[in-house]
């Protein structure tokens, strides 16, 4: 392959990435990203298989559920179905389906367990299972959260 082509396709990849950076919180497809940068849902697809760790659609979720994460224990305040939309979601079903997949918790328990660790005192709520120890660090505080939180 041609350096200034290796080059290019380096450059959409940065480009695409920061296109999510900026606009997850609206509906957005391989589709809109390859529109908004003047090229194809496949060479999106290609540049992230070529350079990226992860696909367009990981990058999405995992920019999405970081977000939701650090709203659900920073911004008590804000309703957890309100944390969906402003992350991208139109139904708080799906949010907390996608969120319970990534962290293992429901975004209420998160958020619960996010309270009791800024107190100092990590427990598991009654909503988690009394076998599984309390998180020693909430998952979005981990600078290598692009990857999905292991079990303890």
């Amino acid at each position: 392959m041609r350096p200034s082509t290796l080059a290019e396709r380096r450059r959409l990849y940065l480009l695409a990435r920061a296109t999510i950076a900026r606009h997850y919180r609206r509906p957005l497809t391989l589709e809109h990203v390859a529109r908004a940068l003047a090229s194809s849902p496949r060479q999106v697809t290609r540049v992230y298989a070529q350079f990226g760790q992860t696909t367009f659609r990981e990058d999405l979720l995992t920019r999405r559920m970081r977000a939701a994460a650090q709203l659900l224990v920073e911004q008590q305040s804000i309703p957890v179905r309100d944390v969906a939309r402003i992350v991208g979601y139109r139904q708080a079903p799906h949010f907390a389906k996608a969120f319970r997949g990534r962290y293992g918790l429901s975004p209420a328990a998160f958020r619960a367990e996010g309270r009791a660790f800024a107190r100092g005192r990590p427990k598991p709520t009654a909503h988690v299972s009394q076998h599984r120890p309390a998180p020693k660090a909430l998952p979005y505080w981990d600078e290598q959260a692009d990857r999905r939180p292991t079990a303890r």
